[in-house]
């Protein structure tokens, strides 16, 4: 298990991209254009959703009300879904392709549990939050006909990490679960929940402290819902 690429990216409008015209709508800013850097990159919890923005330096989160912050402060998929997309659409999905920070290689992101720890590198440790929603920024980005429900039906959506002890990371690192958690939320499983499986929602408490507060907040309110219904 290693990680592949580490992509950075800068924020970009239609008009900072010369030959790509119609990338983003309306001009939209947005830092979902990740590229691979060589290297090593320092990666620190950046602070409160809403005012800091990734955890890698160098890397660009544009719309921060809906990215970055603690909870969300890297971003990791897996080069296998990579490929499994890039047969599915049939073009080239180069690492970075979906936005990511790391590409990995042999990591079962999507099965990943809430709280799950991951040692990269000597000294970089990150903990595993939620799973990525897809938005319409990405899906203009992607340019592909009805890409937010496929990409919701095929439920790997990635993971986004928290920062417990900052440190480095760079293309080649190797990635070790250094801590699983033993309940089921996964994240395939919370992302199923927040989007195509509600009744799920309740279940996902079970993950305790290592929960995204946002998924936190939703699966209460679910919860609360039930309950005045059943009452």
């Amino acid at each position: 298990m290693r990680i592949l690429s580490v992509n950075l990216g800068s924020a970009a409008t239609v008009d900072d991209r010369p030959g790509h015209p119609g990338e983003f709508t309306g001009g939209l800013a947005t830092g979902i254009d990740k590229r691979p850097v060589a290297g090593p990159v320092a990666v620190a919890a950046p602070g409160p959703k809403g005012v800091a923005g990734s955890g890698l330096a160098g890397d660009s989160v544009v719309l921060r009300r809906h990215h970055g912050g603690d909870d969300q402060a890297v971003y990791a998929f897996a080069r296998e879904d990579l490929d499994f997309w890039e047969r599915e659409l049939g073009r080239i999905l180069p690492p970075g392709s979906f936005g990511e920070n790391l590409t990995t290689t042999g990591v079962d992101v999507n099965g990943a549990r809430i709280g799950e720890r991951w040692r990269i590198g000597e000294r970089l440790l990150l903990e595993v939050t939620s799973p990525r929603i897809p938005c319409r920024t990405f899906a203009d980005w992607l340019k592909e006909s009805g890409w937010i429900k496929r990409f919701t039906q095929a439920a790997a959506p990635g993971a986004y990490l928290r920062v417990i002890e900052p440190g480095e990371v760079r293309a080649g690192d190797p990635v070790t679960v250094v801590h699983r958690p033993e309940h089921e939320v996964s994240i395939s499983f919370a992302f199923r929940a927040s989007t195509t499986e509600r009744a799920l929602l309740p279940r996902v408490l079970a993950a305790g402290d290592g929960l995204h507060p946002e998924l936190r907040q939703k699966a209460l309110a679910h919860r609360a819902g039930q309950r005045s219904v059943e009452g």
